[in-house]
C-alpha cells in the first residue's frame, strides 16, 4: 500500500461527506440536533465499503494505525454526525504528515498537493464554516 492509495481512500470518504453535507440545511435548530439528518443507506454502505477495503489492505503496513480513525469517522457518519466524521479524517492527514516528516513514508509532490486540497475541502465542509454566517454566535 502506497501513500497515494491512502489518499484515494480519504478522497472517497470526502466525496461522501460532501454529498451528505450538501443535503443538510444551512442552519439546524437545536431542537433538531439530537435526531439529525442521517445519510442515505447507500451512502453509508459506500462509506463502510471504503473503510473496510482500507482495513483489509493496510494490514501489515505502516498505515494500519489509521484504521481506528477511519472507523471513528464511519461510526459518526452512520448516525449523521458530520463534525464527528470530519475530525478523524483531519487527524489522518495530520498523522500522514507526521509519518512523512519522520521518514516512515514518502510523499510525492502530487501527494503533498492532494493532502493540502483534502484538508482545505474538509475545513470547508465543517459546520459553521460558511461566509454568510460570519459573525454568527457573537450575541446581539
Amino acid at each position: 500500500m502506497q501513500t497515494a492509495d491512502v489518499l484515494d481512500v480519504i478522497g472517497g470518504l470526502i466525496a461522501q461527506l460532501k454529498i451528505y453535507a450538501s443535503k443538510l440545511p444551512p442552519i439546524v435548530h437545536l431542537s433538531a440536533v439530537p435526531t439529525g439528518v442521517k445519510p442515505k443507506f447507500e451512502a453509508i454502505e459506500e462509506y463502510e465499503e471504503i473503510v473496510s477495503r482500507f482495513r483489509s489492505q493496510s494490514a501489515g503496513t505502516s498505515y494500519r494505525g489509521l484504521n481506528e480513525l477511519f472507523v471513528e469517522s464511519l461510526e459518526a457518519f452512520e448516525v449523521g454526525r458530520l463534525l464527528g466524521s470530519i475530525h478523524p479524517l483531519l487527524s489522518v492527514l495530520d498523522h500522514l504528515e507526521r509519518m512523512q516528516r519522520d521518514k516512515e513514508i514518502e510523499f510525492g509532490r502530487s501527494d503533498q498537493g492532494r493532502t493540502g486540497e483534502y484538508r482545505s475541502t474538509l475545513n470547508k465542509i465543517l459546520p459553521g464554516n460558511k461566509p454568510e454566517l460570519d459573525g454568527a454566535g457573537r450575541g446581539m
